[in-house]
């Protein structure tokens, strides 16, 4: 029951350039998120999916000090990138997680994987019906699905975002939700501006000098106590960069190929 994680990264974000790799408490963002996710018991390797951009050689530098295995693809088409790195990696199981999310929970990385592997599912994730803060995004889906995704998606907001095609098509794959029992999906722990970076620092400025094993639920406790901290990053529009997608919908040419 384990799975390949695979995050996606580069250096050209629009709103805040260079996002991945701004320092918070002496590591960069990638590193926290890196950390995160290989804590978790279900992940068996971690890969880093970058492009072939000359801007996202910093990526690749860092991934090779950290001795993490890393995967360079297409700039745009971020669906032909993460199937191209799940065949590089012989991936059955792929576990998708963005580098903008320095606050992910190991425990929810397992909690999503274990339910994908016991219920069987083609597609399971904590997104399918927001729950969870954003920046808690766990996706998990099989080597086939990716395949059918990255052989028949033509929309561009179905090769910029990985799992549209398949979150779109429940006639075509089992979809599992999993569900948080408080609706928490208000929260932001994200990285897209300088005011999630602000919010980002005061989280860790906090938690991290009492271990670096802390949870969703840690987080949420010093929220609580500390209701200003959240207020540096609320008013942000979930999910920003996929509803631009959606308004600049079109059919685009793919650089896929058949390979089977």
């Amino acid at each position: 029951m384990k799975a390949t994680a695979i995050i996606q990264a580069r250096m050209g974000a629009s709103r805040l350039p260079g996002k991945v790799l701004l320092t918070v408490q002496d590591k960069t963002i990638l590193e926290h998120v890196v950390a995160r996710v290989s804590r978790a018991a279900t992940v068996s390797t971690v890969v880093i999916a970058t492009t072939v951009g000359e801007g996202d050689l910093p990526i690749v530098d860092l991934a090779r000090s950290l001795d993490i295995d890393v995967f360079c693809g297409s700039e745009n088409d971020v669906l032909d990138r993460y199937y191209r790195a799940a065949k590089r990696f012989e991936a059955a199981h792929i576990i998708r997680i963005t580098a903008d999310c320095p606050l992910i929970d190991p425990g929810i990385v397992d909690l999503v994987v274990r339910e994908y592997f016991t219920k069987k599912a083609d597609y399971c994730s904590n997104i399918l019906e927001e729950t969870f803060p954003d920046g808690e995004d766990v996706e998990v889906f099989s080597s086939e699905a990716l395949e059918t995704a990255w052989t028949q998606a033509e929309l561009l907001s179905e090769r910029e975002h990985v799992t549209p095609y398949i979150r779109n098509h429940p006639e075509m794959f089992s979809l599992v939700n999993v569900r948080n029992p408080e609706d928490l999906s208000a929260m932001r722990w994200t990285l897209d501006e300088p005011e999630d970076l602000e919010f980002i620092r005061a989280v860790l400025e906090r938690l991290l000098p009492r271990g670096d094993e802390y949870s969703m639920a840690d987080v949420i406790a010093l929220l609580r106590e500390n209701p200003e901290i959240a207020e540096l990053n609320s008013g942000i529009r979930r999910n920003e960069g996929y509803a631009k997608s959606l308004a600049n919908d079109r059919t685009v040419p793919t650089a896929r190929k058949e390979e089977r």
